[in-house]
């Protein structure tokens, strides 16, 4: 039997015809708490006061409940001074006729339902919820937080506990519920494992993880300095790099270390700015208290020539500049060579962060200042390793610079100046390996164009155009009535790991797809259909103010 459950607001005559016929199945002949009669339907008495929600599968009604807020009650009539028995409230409402078809009763209607009640309590802001528990169920309601109160009501063929919900418990069946209620649920039967589309940590090849089960080798062995220097080797080659040292710590620490170096310099800059990362570039540069010139564009859109030269010309003499080549918060790919062709003509200082680019696409850094990176992401190790390369010398600065992030004092140490992990620094040499070749660049570009394709077919909405995005990120910008959240949890639950927590995507209401690390089509080949089913389902229900509130 398929799980594809729809949940939403009755707003259709056939939904209500359905509603009724449920209504008389559960409360006639299920619980004998009305009469029988010929048409076998039960119009509720409240019916034209009611905001009912409804589970769907197939257009056929498999659960519903009722809420209302207007006074008086189905309990007042059963209980005389039923406020005696309640806690103190403002706007108290009523939850009745929860019935589950018995061929779908189970946990997740349950939940879903409880969600839509949940939004409605909410949206009008009431602060209780009062209801008649049948006594088959009372464990149930008592499991969800309600309380009881006052004596039995109803018959005696007919028995039910009032119970009542408060605000503090409203907010423990929220997190108990994980807010989930209009996504047919997936179980992760219908993936094989966990898909990693993070931008990090990403999928790591078998052989890469061997490194960490190896016992750590001391940082001042003559075999592990080798094998350090052999790996330095390697990164200056993959990015024609004359220099690089290795820090233990994420990009963030590596572009501490550029801004450290540019505050030696005591002259003025300019950072380019077109997403979140170039927002934080921002920051670092303020916190060294460097001076600087910002220059912003649009999120996902680009810098030209013009405008950059127009930039330079209009601010104080210009000594650096400061640019992310892969602005990670939107896969928009800034063109590092047209910005490094400006700086070269005007002498100015170079740094860019590669964080999120190298591995990604085939770099040149020869002609660059300072240049950030890190193991993970693109080249697909470990976390926890970051890097800087530049091509001068640089002398180290101890009356200046704290020793962690003077890249001079690493430049002229000879070994290796503070522990390192040598479990991280093996599974950075492992997953260099296949860099010798054009091969993985290769990959993940044929592996881009397929998904970018797969997404062109859901008609979804992606922040950059094809021609300027990264081929390892791909931004989609989900519909206003669709929560980047719920999507993304809900496709985390089924066993595709996207990005959709940090901040700046919760805001904007986006989701990313990331190609970085191990992955295949394969393994995202299932996530299309899943992803069109979610969308379609959380478009379908009304905008809140508009369906929440009575027929």
């Amino acid at each position: 039997m398929s799980n594809n459950y729809t949940f939403k607001v009755a707003s259709e005559d056939w939904e209500f015809e359905q509603i009724h016929r449920l209504n008389y199945r559960t409360f006639v002949e299920e619980i004998p708490q009305h009469q029988s009669n010929t048409g076998n339907r039960l119009v509720d008495k409240f019916h034209e006061e009611n905001t009912y929600v409804i589970c769907l599968q197939d257009n056929q009604l498999v659960g519903m409940s009722a809420i209302r807020g207007t006074r008086p009650f189905s309990l007042d009539k059963k209980l005389k001074n039923l406020d005696s028995y309640l806690p103190e409230a403002h706007s108290p409402c009523e939850i009745r006729l929860l019935a589950i078809d018995e061929h779908h009763r189970g946990g997740q209607i349950l939940r879903g339902l409880m969600e839509l009640l949940i939004h409605y309590y909410d949206y009008h802001k009431h602060d209780l919820v009062i209801i008649s528990a049948a006594m088959s169920q009372l464990r149930l309601y008592q499991h969800m937080g309600f309380i009881a109160f006052g004596p039995l009501v109803g018959t005696q063929e007919a028995l039910f506990q009032p119970m009542y919900l408060n605000p503090e418990n409203v907010e423990k069946l929220k997190d108990r519920i994980k807010m989930t209620w209009y996504y047919p649920t997936v179980t992760s039967s219908q993936v094989e494992k966990r898909v990693n589309l993070l931008p990090g940590p990403v999928g790591i090849r078998q052989e890469i993880r061997q490194a960490l089960t190896e016992d750590p080798v001391s940082h001042r062995s003559y075999c592990f300095i080798e094998d350090f220097q052999e790996v330095k080797r390697l990164l200056c080659q993959l990015v024609n790099s004359k220099k690089v040292e290795i820090l233990m710590g994420s990009g963030t620490l590596a572009n501490d270390a550029v801004a450290a170096q540019l505050s030696l310099f005591r002259e003025h800059g300019l950072i380019l700015s077109n997403g979140e990362f170039g927002e934080r570039l921002i920051d670092h540069a303020t916190r060294f208290g460097l001076s600087f010139t910002t220059f912003k564009v649009d999120w996902g859109t680009s810098f030209s020539r013009d405008d950059i030269e127009y930039a330079i010309e209009q601010s104080f003499k210009i000594n650096w500049l400061w640019a992310v080549h892969c602005e990670s918060s939107t896969g928009f790919l800034n063109d590092i060579t047209m910005i490094k062709e400006i700086c070269q003509k005007r002498g100015i200082k170079l740094c860019v962060d590669c964080i999120s680019s190298i591995g990604v696409v085939p770099l040149d850094l020869h002609d660059v200042y300072l240049a950030s990176g890190v193991s993970g992401k693109g080249l697909g190790s470990f976390p926890g390793l970051s890097m800087v390369f530049y091509n001068h010398e640089i002398l180290p600065e101890p009356t200046i610079l704290p020793r962690y992030i003077d890249i001079g004092l690493y430049a002229a140490y000879k070994g290796i100046p503070f522990t390192i992990s040598s479990n991280q620094i093996y599974a950075l040499k492992e997953a260099l390996q296949p860099f010798k070749s054009t091969k993985p660049y290769d990959e993940v570009s044929v592996l881009y164009s397929w998904l970018r394709d797969k997404l062109g077919e859901l008609d979804v909405k992606i922040i950059s155009p094809d021609e300027a995005n990264s081929p390892a990120i791909v931004t989609i910008v989900l519909p206003e009535e669709v929560s980047s959240e719920r999507i993304g949890q809900q496709l985390e639950d089924a066993g595709y790991l996207l990005s959709y927590r940090s901040e700046y995507l919760l805001k904007r209401n986006w989701i990313q797809l990331c190609l970085m690390g191990e992955c295949s089509r394969d393994k995202i080949s299932p996530l299309f259909s899943l992803l069109k089913e979610l969308i379609k389902s959380e478009s379908n229900k009304r905008d809140i103010a508009e369906y929440l509130v009575p027929h």
